[in-house]
Parts: structure tokens; C-alpha cells; sequence
């Protein structure tokens, strides 16, 4: 049965077997959104979805689904096989079966390049994660020896492996506190950081933390918050994103690391920036001056 007579199907059983079988027109629109947004779905595969939502919808509500949303359709992906791809990690996981596959990444001249000369990665998934429009597996890497993740749309030729058993999850493992460690910059030693924020930053403090963030008034115009996160690169950058409305003041340790990240930075720029003008200005020496031109 082909797909589209599947989904007819499965309308027609639902609307006569359950009184909120349908779905109303606002949640349709908000499938809809979805699959356009989403960043892990190609261009191609989203029409095609977007086309088989609407057999949902009446002749009248169809038109209503032509969205006015923008999308970046420079973030969409390319490969078209990731429907595949996870298909066979939630089988592999159901079952307890290894998936074996290649995993790429790009050069400088943004060519995709197998990492590890086509090393193919024998994997045991445990779950899969959704996190900043990206899905990732997470599970036992043999090669790594240890639980790590992949992005689900740079694995490439992905094979169930039926007479394989999977590396069993360990009973002690939290998938949640492993997704927050890695995405929420927990992916380390963690330190208790206090943070003196601007006012306006609070959305951004919850949005980050969640609203059990612990935070007080300092004044007026500032809050002081008390997080547990791992001193990274990425915590760094966060901190530097808010351009000085967000200051590090405790603990020491963490301060004189943020400063030696900040004049690296500062220093490097400096340098290339004396190059460029180095560069420039001998450029200008080779150009003869008009009084001499005419000589």
C-alpha cells in the first residue's frame, strides 16, 4: 500500500472510530511549522510531508496550510536518508542490536570527509535526543569504548546489525542528566559559579537554567545568579555573547581562566590585524606616487 493511501486510510479509521479523531485546523498549522523549521528534514522531505499533512485538512483548510514562514533554508540538511536513518536506530534500540555505520564532518572547503579514513563505528544507541533542532543518538561506541553521541544526519550508511547484540545501557546511566551535561555545558568537571548579571538578562539566565535558577537582587539594576555548570569553552562563549552585561565575580579560579581565554583572544586579533596592515602597507609601497609616475 503505497504511503498516501496509508494516510487515507488511517484518517478515514480514525474519524469513524474516535469522536477527536481529526485534527483540528490549529494543530495542523502547527505540524506544519514544525516540519518546515526543523532542521534535521531536507527541503524535499519537508514539502513532501507538508503535502501528506494536508490530506488531513478539508479543500478550504489545505489553502490555509500554505504557511508565511520564513525559514533558513540554508540550515536544512542534504541528506535525504536521516527518515531511514532513525527508523533503524529506534529498531536497533527496541530490539537490542547494534547499528553499524560511517560518520562524516567537512574540511576547510566544506567537502564532506569520513572521519578516521571510512572507519566504520560500531554502535549500541540508547536513545535519541532532540536538542537545537538537531537529533542525536546517544549510546556505547566500540571504538571509543564509552558512551558517546552522534548527529543523526551526518551518519551515513547505516546497517542494522541483526546477529549482533548491543553493549547492555548500564543500569546506573540517566539519559537525561547525560543530555544535560553534554548540551546545557555541564561536559566536564563542574563548578558552583556565581554570575552578576544586568536586569535584562533574566530571560536569558531561565531559558538557560529553567526557572529554578538560583538568583537575588543586587541593587537595582543587576541580579546575582548561583549556576552549576562545567568551565568550558562553550560556557565562556555563552558568558562573552552578552557583551559585559554578564560578569563572572566568584570563583577566583574561574575568573583568571575567563581573563587568560579573553586576552588569547584579544591578542590574536590584535596580531591579525597587524599582519593585515603590514600586508597593506607594503602593498602601498610598490605603488608609485603621482610625482614620480610621470617621470
Amino acid at each position: 500500500m503505497e504511503t498516501k493511501s496509508r494516510i487515507l486510510y488511517i484518517k478515514r479509521f480514525l474519524e469513524t472510530e474516535t469522536d477527536e479523531a481529526h485534527f483540528e485546523l490549529p494543530e495542523l498549522k502547527l505540524l506544519v511549522d514544525a516540519v518546515q523549521v526543523s532542521k534535521f528534514i531536507s527541503v524535499k522531505k519537508s514539502q513532501r510531508l507538508i503535502r501528506k499533512l494536508t490530506d488531513f485538512a478539508s479543500r478550504h483548510q489545505a489553502t490555509e496550510l500554505n504557511r508565511a514562514l520564513y525559514t533558513d533554508k540554508q540550515t536544512k540538511p542534504d541528506n535525504e536518508n536521516v527518515f531511514i536513518t532513525v527508523d533503524m536506530l529506534h529498531n536497533a534500540i527496541n530490539n537490542g542490536k547494534q547499528v553499524h555505520f560511517k560518520y562524516y564532518e567537512y574540511d576547510h572547503n566544506k567537502k564532506k570527509i569520513f572521519k578516521h579514513k571510512r572507519q566504520v563505528y560500531e554502535f549500541s544507541p540508547y536513545a535519541l535526543l532532540w536538542n537545537g533542532d538537531h537529533y542525536y543518538t546517544i549510546g556505547h561506541s566500540a571504538p571509543h569504548g564509552k558512551i558517546i553521541k552522534f548527529r543523526v544526519n551526518r551518519i551515513a550508511t547505516p546497517e542494522l546489525i541483526e546477529a549482533l547484540a548491543a553493549v547492555p545501557m548500564p543500569e546506573d546511566f540517566d539519559v537525561g542528566f547525560y543530555a544535560q551535561k553534554v548540551f546545557q555545558m555541564y561536559d566536564g568537571a563542574v563548578w558552583d559559579i556565581t554570575l552578576k548579571c544586568e536586569n535584562s538578562l533574566m530571560k536569558s539566565m531561565m531559558d538557560r537554567f529553567g526557572e529554578g535558577v538560583e538568583t537575588t537582587a543586587s541593587g537595582d539594576s543587576y541580579f546575582h545568579a548561583n549556576i552549576k555548570v562545567c568551565a568550558s569553552p562553550t560556557f565562556f562563549e555563552w558568558v562573552f555573547s552578552f557583551g559585559g552585561k554578564m560578569e563572572i565575580i566568584a570563583p577566583q579560579d574561574i575568573i583568571d581562566e575567563y581573563k587568560t581565554l579573553a586576552r588569547r583572544a584579544i591578542n590574536s586579533a590584535e596580531n591579525h590585524a597587524f599582519i593585515r596592515g603590514a600586508e597593506y602597507y607594503g602593498k602601498e609601497d610598490k605603488i608609485p606616487h603621482a610625482d614620480t609616475a610621470s617621470q
